[in-house]
């Protein structure tokens, strides 16, 4: 059994140095990641080769809007409307947004080359990220910060499932980036796996911040000694039994947080960076709207979480294509105590049946 493990470590290992070999030299760095996966011993800290970090100092605070996709018609349609909501409030008072880039890590290039600013990237050799898809993103930053020209001083890593409900000023403060504290990150709380990643002397457990690596304003200089770390932290977090059963989908966000505190960087967590229906209640001043969870209620507007309600949104339900256009918006009829959970679902909804009525080709161009 053991010899098989480290067989099937070796091979992931040869296959990922053959598939690196047609890269530039730069990308020698998952190469280091895989040595260290394989004896998952060492310095977790890698840096970026051939690159040199540069502060920048004197410029302004725009910050790149950057997200990470595939080409999976999932992926585009809500890219489109996260790039409609971005253009509707970048240049409004108070944003302090630049420009936007679709970090395309398919490999290839799609139909929406021409409508969304995108940077194609290589995704992990085949097999490397194990059906997890997002182990890619951490490369994908790896790739476009080392090849992409980005004007900016700061970037905020983005998601598709975002909706920019007003300008968004830079949160950060000079080198302190600013994230987004989610209540299912508990370094703390799951400190005996965490401590294989983040040793005791490199600090108490509380110095990995409860957040994931979206949605974060960080300067570009800061990411690019992070990024590195955060592929390799993510790669030994998956290939570690434990870790992958314990963390799950959320494990790549663990690992750029553990990657961050290893370059000892702290994050301000601002609870107003964005709200996520259904449980946040309330739209207040936040700034995004994150519709990962399904939304579902039945025609009295109560919440039927876990079942399939009468009336509901879930992104879930448009995996094959976009969501129609005009959606139906929530119950009308609903109690007082819910108020404000239906109006953020009413907003929502408003927001995505604009974007779909104003993207050209909405019905056609993404379907699959």
């Amino acid at each position: 059994m053991i010899v098989r493990k480290n067989m099937g470590r070796a091979r992931s290992g040869l296959v990922l140095l053959v598939a690196l070999g047609f890269f530039l030299a730069a990308y020698n760095l998952v190469s280091m990641v895989i040595h260290n996966k394989a004896s998952n011993s060492g310095d977790p800290v890698i840096r970026m080769p051939g690159k040199m970090m540069q502060s920048s100092s004197g410029s302004d605070s725009k910050f790149h809007v950057a997200l990470t996709a595939t080409d999976a018609a999932y992926s585009q349609w809500q890219c489109r409307i996260m790039y409609y909501w971005y253009k509707k409030v970048k240049d409004l008072p108070g944003s302090d947004m630049g420009k936007f880039t679709r970090i395309l890590h398919s490999g290839r290039a799609d139909q929406l080359m021409d409508e969304i600013p995108s940077f194609v990237v290589d995704p992990l050799p085949e097999g490397l990220d194990r059906g997890y898809i997002v182990l890619n993103r951490p490369w994908a930053f790896v790739q476009w910060l080392e090849k992409a020209t980005i004007e900016e001083e700061y970037i905020l890593m983005a998601e598709p499932d975002h909706i920019f409900l007003k300008p968004l000023p830079n949160l950060a403060s000079g080198t302190q980036p600013a994230g987004y504290p989610f209540f299912y990150i508990k370094p703390a709380e799951n400190e005996k796996i965490i401590r294989k990643f983040y040793p005791e002397e490199k600090g108490p457990v509380t110095d990995v911040d409860p957040i994931g690596n979206s949605p974060v304003i960080i300067q570009k200089s800061l990411l690019e000694e992070i990024a590195p770390t955060w592929v390799n932290v993510s790669l030994r977090m998956k290939d570690d039994p434990e870790t992958d059963k314990a963390f799950g989908w959320v494990l790549e966000m663990y690992a750029y947080a553990v990657a961050s505190a290893l370059h000892n960087v702290r994050h301000i967590l601002r609870k107003d960076f964005m709200l996520q229906p259904p449980w946040d209640l309330e739209i207040g001043e936040k700034f995004i709207i994150h519709y990962t969870y399904g939304c579902d209620y039945n025609l009295k507007g109560e919440l039927t979480y876990g079942k399939i309600g009468e009336w509901r949104f879930d992104k879930r339900s448009y995996l094959l294509g976009p969501p129609p256009k005009n959606l139906s918006l929530p119950p009308p009829k609903v109690p007082e105590s819910v108020t404000c959970v239906d109006h953020l679902q009413v907003r929502l909804v408003k927001m995505v049946n604009e974007a779909t009525a104003n993207i050209p080709e909405w019905d056609s161009l993404n379907r699959s």
